[in-house]
């Protein structure tokens, strides 16, 4: 889910863009008539009346295609003007479409096959929320629950009761069931859990269950009352088979996906403590540190906390150059020229980003191993550098490739990276210590234009600021000096007090 940190900045758009979404608007659309024309025919065929007189009435086909293409529209016209970098990204506009598709065959072959109650309509609303965010999740609850309202009332799928009003209740039943999901599941993080709200998603199917056989009767009371309760759990359990496909088809990042990658037992997590520990060791520290500053300036703190888990991971390739990783006081750098010894640091990044697109990490945590460092130049190779020549020496040189941060959170990162390895090598660490070191990170990354590109604002780099320091304080904190006491002169009391009282008895 995505609900914070949305960013404000609107990308270009190409001509390629425009016209990957229009081409997916026209394949889906074509899609959804395929899918009536199968409802049309499979109802047809289940009634025991012949296919092609079922799809004889042109004027109910027309009116139909006018009412999707209407739908398909408002559907452009909204993400057009409330989220146009969703919209931009065709897959985007896939994954949804998909859902639908899949809601509609899935609600459809439920509804006819075991009860009209028992449809899962509002996991299209729980998928939509882990893969995007919870307005994306609303409108896409209101779309589906308004194209399953059209197949049914075109198609005469349910004929429950006495009355065409009863219609109406399976579209409250599906606005109201998706948006108590949305709301009850925005906050969860375990399948679980997510298993034992669905119950409570049951509520709307019960009272649109009641309401209509209570004004048109109707039968099998138990029946549709056992599976309008059961349409929550069915929900959840579709929710939950279909998120790893639409996660693996679509590289979307969700809790479940960012918990597996934070997991010790992940592999590149793995290779870090076995091959790089000084860097696993960095990473965890930076990842506690920058959770705390995206918790406190409303950025998503689960996504920060795993981009810092893995934003060193291009310390793979040579760890042994990096000093976290250096033992016995061996530095490799010694035998190198100042300018090699850049570039196999400043390496890493590129490193990083290569290595976790091999591996399946998302792009989202990728692009944070390219922008963590941005385009600061490594001044210590850079001073030595100038020890060794008598001309100029270029800092392009020893400078980090970049990209600068585009996102809050690679800025974080970049602060907090900065901040450890700066409070790691004072001798002393203080609070006042720390706070020095930390506002001057930020000082010289702020005057060398870091921030430019990611949005971040004065007022969330003071609480940025704040926050490491305070995060920073508790990491190196004072201990108690222990007194040298003797454990063995401890023990020889002890027997001495041993012997002393059995003695007395």
């Amino acid at each position: 889910m995505a609900d914070k940190g949305k960013s404000l900045k609107l990308q270009q758009w190409t001509k390629k863009d425009v016209a990957l979404v229009i081409t997916t608007y026209v394949i889906n659309a074509i899609v959804f008539a395929l899918l009536f024309v199968g409802v049309f025919v499979l109802n047809a065929v289940t009634d025991g009346k012949p296919a092609r007189g079922a799809l004889s009435d042109a004027l109910a086909i027309f009116d139909f295609a006018v009412i999707m293409v209407l739908i398909l529209a408002v559907s452009a016209v909204y993400f057009w003007f409330e989220d146009r970098d969703f919209l931009r990204r065709a897959s985007n506009s896939q994954m949804l479409f998909l859902i639908w598709e899949l809601g509609v065959a899935i609600c459809f072959l439920s509804g006819k096959f075991i009860n009209p109650y028992v449809r899962p309509i509002a996991f299209v609303a729980i998928l939509t929320l882990f893969l995007s965010n919870t307005g994306t999740a609303i409108f896409s609850n209101f779309i589906f629950t308004t194209v399953m309202f059209t197949y049914d009332a075109f198609t005469g799928t349910f004929t429950s009761f006495e009355s065409d009003f009863s219609i109406v209740f399976f579209l409250a039943m599906g606005l109201f069931s998706g948006i108590i999901a949305i709301y009850c599941m925005k906050e969860l993080y375990s399948r679980l859990k997510i298993l034992l709200v669905s119950f409570i998603i049951s509520l709307p199917s019960l009272i649109c269950i009641i309401l209509p056989m209570v004004e048109f009767g109707g039968g099998q009371v138990l029946l549709n009352v056992l599976s309008g309760a059961l349409s929550g759990p069915f929900a959840a359990a579709v929710f939950i088979i279909l998120l790893p496909v639409f996660e693996g088809i679509f590289k979307k990042v969700t809790c479940f996906k960012l918990s597996e990658l934070t997991d010790h037992k992940a592999k590149l997590i793995r290779k870090l403590i076995t091959q790089a520990p000084g860097t696993f060791n960095h990473s965890i520290i930076v990842s506690n540190i920058a959770e705390a500053c995206a918790t406190a300036i409303g950025e998503d703190a689960l996504l920060t906390r795993t981009c810092a888990y893995y934003h060193d991971i291009g310390k793979l390739r040579r760890p042994e150059f990096f000093k976290e990783n250096q033992a016995d006081g061996i530095n490799p750098h010694n035998d190198l020229t100042p300018e090699l010894s850049a570039n196999i640091i400043k390496s890493h990044t590129q490193d990083g980003y290569i290595f976790a697109l091999k591996n399946g990490i998302p792009r989202d945590i990728a692009d944070i191993c390219l922008q963590h460092h941005g385009t600061m130049p490594m001044l210590f190779f850079y001073d030595k550098a100038k020890k060794f020549t008598d001309g100029e020496v270029a800092l392009s040189n020893y400078c980090y490739a970049g990209p600068k941060p585009q996102s809050k959170i690679a800025a974080i990162i970049m602060i907090a990276d900065g901040a450890e390895a700066a409070v790691r090598s004072l001798k002393t660490r203080t609070r006042d210590s720390v706070s020095v070191a930390v506002k001057k990170i930020v000082s010289e990354r702020m005057q060398l234009g870091q921030f430019d590109e990611c949005e971040l604002t004065l007022k969330e780099i003071n609480i940025i600021i704040h926050t490491v320091i305070n995060s920073l304080s508790g990491v190196y904190h004072d201990r108690i000096k222990y007194p040298k006491v003797s454990l063995e002169g401890l023990e020889i009391e002890e027997e001495t007090s041993r012997e002393e009282n059995s003695q007395k008895d």
